[in-house]
């Protein structure tokens, strides 16, 4: 099971940290603090491009002022729980079958929704963001569909690039085929597809385009 279609990568030249976003503000910077200390420097990097991408994204398909605030701090806090012990992944997101107890890392979306309700996020439309950022939201779901596009086609991931120019003029498009995407990597590698992943992707394919 993997939660991208592939690894982080240390920040290069041509991938810069953001010179803005939302840990700049001072509702979010607090946040940002505290996720700084869960995390390596390699994924707090990935955490703030992933949350510049979301930010700009949802300003692009006119989200409202909180469907934006959701999105950012969604995106911050999306891999708060990406780094934590496997038994603390499975503490906080007891596996609902086999596959996830396969593959705790699986856990981290669940994980870090708990996180954040314990550090007072109380946003429904973010705290199912950061759940659903590792299987797929819903269809329809904008902010979860917003950070989830961010996750997989941010910069530093070096792929994905169409679907993030997608995403700029039509966010449902660029959701489809990220996770499209995902599922023809995951099978291709011969990795094991989150049986959600699989539902909404099944989903997605009966909707007309």
């Amino acid at each position: 099971m993997s939660d991208a279609t592939t690894p982080l990568r240390r920040a290069e030249a041509d991938v810069p940290f953001p010179v803005s976003g939302p840990c700049e503000r001072a509702s979010i910077a607090p946040y940002c603090q505290r996720v700084r200390m869960m995390m390596s420097e390699e994924r707090f990097a990935h955490v703030l491009r992933v949350a510049a991408l979301a930010e700009t994204i949802a300003i692009a398909n006119d989200f409202d002022r909180g469907e934006r605030r959701a999105t950012s701090l969604a995106a911050v806090l999306h891999d708060v729980a990406r780094d934590l012990p496997v038994e603390r992944l499975m503490e906080l997101a007891p596996p609902e079958h086999a596959m996830e107890r396969e593959h705790p890392l699986a856990l981290h979306g669940r994980a870090g929704r708990a996180i954040a309700i314990a550090w007072g996020v109380t946003d429904g439309r973010g705290l199912d963001a950061i759940e659903q950022h590792v299987c797929g939201p819903r269809p329809g779901e904008r902010v979860a569909m917003a950070v989830y596009i961010a996750d997989v086609s941010e910069p530093g991931r070096g792929v994905n690039g169409d679907v993030r120019e997608l995403a700029m003029r039509d966010l449902d498009r660029a959701y489809r085929r990220a996770l499209a995407n995902k599922v023809r990597y995951l099978r291709s590698h011969g990795k094991t597809v989150h049986p959600r992943t699989l539902k909404v992707h099944e989903a997605l394919e009966d909707q007309p385009t």
